[in-house]
């Protein structure tokens, strides 16, 4: 009896061992089970960290693109800028490169981009490491492509293109003084004013039309990378010139023909085939017809007119053409003379230089700098004498009656009609937002 009951004793502790043992191991299965339910995000979660990794990686691949360089905290970066008759192989010899790897690396290099055509001051990066050996070079071809050397192992060269982000800035302000001198005071940079000035040239004499509070109005690009921290200027979008109760109103168009110009409203384009004004801020100091030369004394027919402007002042070229002279005409001075077909000419005199590469024989698009107002000749002063040469006789510019350039019609009318409107109701949000 004692037996049977040591016996069923162990049975019982037997059956509590396997019950307590089935019990903690069900605990234990639903705990690994609780944990490894996946989490669920809805579907706009989803959604949006797929968004976010998108994101990161665009930044990621931006930035690599832009540098080509994934070692560049490990590396030191050195600037150069192009030297005036400073070549490539010169910069070369700052570094530690020998001839022969210094004449692969320049071999390899103008398979893609003639390195004689450096620019002064164009920037140059070098990334060496600790032994001070150049790994890599970045030369930036312009503002939105580098070209990129790397040097770790074989030559390999890639041109990059960094994206591109474009803003549009608008601004509105009152003329006090001059449209120049106002535009910068209100923040607008030189380049867009040179631009507003050449687009304007061709129905404002800015000396006689423009008065206080005339109210100019304007939309430009802003076209940036990095984040929109650096940024170049682009086109002109939108400009208007309010005098009185008449509107200067112009729009840019890209047209069937590939050509990006500037339209009123109703599609006429604002070029003539001349401008009356070939520079800024200058002062009507003489007029076309007979006067008192103010050196010999004698009645005289002035056959130009003459405005009063600083020494160094730009003058632009008055219409598309060709150089015909670029030189010293005895009492002219300086003196360059463009033929724009084969009836138009125009003449400017007493120039203090020319820019560089303008020559005889030189093909000029209206609104380019060919030279600088200077006091050259027979001068008393700082100014500029402007010919309009109209079937090799000299005339009035100021009265002159131009043709304008094209005029949309049809379907690329209707076309730039839906993009002024556009571009127009833009340029209001940015003023008023």
């Amino acid at each position: 009896m004692k037996l049977n009951f040591k016996y069923l004793i162990l049975f019982i502790i037997f059956l509590l061992g396997i019950l307590f043992f089935l019990t903690s191991a069900n605990k234990l299965s639903l705990e690994n089970k609780k944990n490894t339910i996946p989490i669920k995000l809805n579907e706009n979660q989803t959604v949006e960290t797929e968004k976010r990794n998108l994101e990161k990686n665009k930044i990621e691949a931006f930035t690599s693109n832009k540098t080509s360089n994934h070692h560049e905290k490990q590396l030191k970066k050195i600037l150069l800028k192009v030297e005036k008759g400073q070549t490539f192989s010169q910069i070369l010899d700052s570094f530690n490169i020998a001839n022969n790897r210094k004449f692969e690396i320049i071999n390899a290099i103008n398979s893609i981009f003639n390195l004689r055509g450096l620019k002064i001051n164009q920037k140059i990066f070098f990334f060496i490491n600790d032994n001070e050996i150049v790994k890599q070079i970045i030369i930036e071809l312009d503002f939105k492509k580098n070209l990129v050397v790397d040097l770790r192992s074989k030559i390999n060269i890639e041109i990059i293109e960094l994206k591109t982000y474009t803003d549009i800035e608008s601004k509105e302000f009152n003329i006090k003084n001059s449209l120049y001198s106002d535009g910068i005071d209100n923040k607008i940079p030189n380049v867009i004013l040179i631009k507003l000035i050449q687009l304007f040239s061709f129905d404002l004499d800015f000396q006689r039309d423009i008065r206080e509070n005339t109210q100019v109005s304007i939309s430009y690009q802003k076209i940036s990378i990095d984040n929109k921290i650096n940024y170049e200027l682009g086109d002109i979008e939108y400009a208007k010139i309010s005098i009185k109760n008449n509107n200067l109103e112009y729009f840019k168009f890209l047209t069937d023909d590939g050509f990006i110009d500037y339209f009123n409203r109703e599609g006429k384009n604002v070029k003539k085939s001349i401008l009356k004004t070939p520079l800024d801020g200058a002062k009507l100091s003489s007029n076309f017809g007979m006067r008192k030369h103010p050196i010999s004394g004698f009645n005289k027919m002035h056959k130009g007119i003459d405005f009063a402007a600083p020494k160094g002042t730009p003058i632009y070229a008055g219409g598309n053409g060709v150089v015909e002279v670029a030189g010293v005409n005895g009492g002219y001075g300086k003196y360059i003379r463009i033929r724009h077909n084969n009836e138009y000419k125009t003449a400017y005199a007493h120039l203090n230089s020319f820019k560089k590469g303008i020559r005889k024989g030189v093909r000029v698009n209206q609104g380019e700098i060919i030279g600088y107002v200077g006091s050259t000749g027979k001068s008393t002063g700082p100014h500029l004498h402007y010919e309009i040469i109209y079937q090799n006789k000299q005339i009035n510019p100021l009265t002159l009656k131009l043709p304008s350039g094209k005029i949309l019609k049809g379907d690329e009318l209707n076309k730039f009609k839906k993009n002024y409107k556009m571009i127009l109701a833009n340029h209001l949000n940015n003023l008023f937002e």
